[in-house]
């Protein structure tokens, strides 16, 4: 670890707590112009960090910046065991596509990439993905998993969905619900997105590795969201959380891993999933580009794919796609 690191270690161990230099320095067996210096470090990262003359330095109780040793303190009992290499930077072009570039290169199962901000969010279908700075949390996981096809493959998208309601749980009282396929509700606002992409040999017609990326609303922007989604988008919480955005980062990939790695999770989360869809029982629109054909939305079966009845009395189950609720 570097010094930066185990300064904000230490002054995380000991939020609204003064700590002297001295005694930073101390600790850390570095000199006092060495505590200094990671001190400026971290308050260009945007670590808020008070200063006062014969007292030393803090970490304000509510701080909430997101960082690698700040997601690592909640998943030390498992990093070992799922290969996990946790890299949080303040600003990507997308965690998806950034990741995608370290899968090419050869990057190992278990790389995680968040950033704190997007310049270009990749949603489904092409679309952008709305990543602000400092309101969420935006999250890439690499996966290399053996003798998956793109049909296995696809059930990632739908563990991630499960992980990421049980992850905003952990952050408040209320239900998290999924609207298929891949979309995370609370009190009826979007608050949560996902994005598989992956990489197949032709050969075999197996998975290379898949990128699984994430995208959580944790805060509202300053300004609101823009017009385009104001009408549907939501924040997780309301008001800042004392280090909420580690606490979700890590509990999604806690949550996940063991799903993906758990046989018995991997059953579980197929009727979690099921049980926490709020598409099912109502009369919806079945999107293929321009083209609405209405439906009603009959069930969630065992592969996760939506059970639909046209008006014609036809049914069919699709795998993947989009969907409205018509009110």
């Amino acid at each position: 670890m570097t010094t930066k690191e185990r300064l904000f270690g230490l002054l995380d161990e000991n939020r609204g707590r003064f700590i002297s230099g001295e005694e930073i320095a101390s600790s850390l067996l570095v000199s006092r112009a060495a505590v200094w210096k990671g001190i400026q470090s971290l308050r260009r990262d945007g670590y808020e960090i008070e200063a006062v003359r014969n007292k030393g330095y803090m970490m304000p109780e509510r701080t909430d910046i997101l960082s690698a040793s700040g997601v690592l303190k909640y998943l030390e009992d498992i990093t070992g065991r799922y290969g996990l290499f946790i890299d949080v930077q303040k600003s990507v072009t997308s965690t998806n596509t950034v990741l995608k570039e370290k899968a090419q290169q050869g990057g190992t199962e278990g790389c995680v990439l968040i950033a704190a901000n997007q310049t270009a969010g990749k949603g489904r279908v092409g679309r952008s993905f709305y990543s602000p700075e400092n309101t969420g949390v935006y999250l890439s996981l690499l996966l290399r998993p053996e003798a998956y096809d793109a049909v296995r493959a696809s059930r990632f998208t739908t563990m991630a969905a499960v992980a990421a309601c049980k992850a905003v749980e952990e952050l408040t009282d209320d239900r998290a619900l999924i609207k298929w396929v891949n979309d995370v509700y609370l009190h009826d606002r979007k608050i949560a997105g996902i994005l598989t992409e992956a990489s197949i040999d032709l050969e075999s017609g197996y998975i290379e590795y898949a990128v699984l990326g994430i995208g959580f609303n944790v805060y509202e922007p300053v300004n609101g969201f823009p017009d385009e989604i104001r009408n549907r988008a939501g924040s997780i919480l309301k008001t800042q959380g004392r280090d909420a955005k580690n606490k979700l980062a890590a509990a999604f990939i806690r949550y996940f891993m063991a799903c993906y790695h758990d046989d018995q999770s991997a059953q579980d989360y197929i009727h979690e999933y099921r049980e926490r869809s709020f598409v099912v029982g109502h009369e919806i629109e079945v999107i293929e580009g321009e083209k609405r054909t209405p439906a009603y939305a009959l069930s969630v079966d065992d592969e996760c794919r939506l059970i639909v009845r046209y008006a014609n009395g036809m049914t069919e189950a699709l795998s993947a796609g989009e969907v409205s609720i018509c009110i």
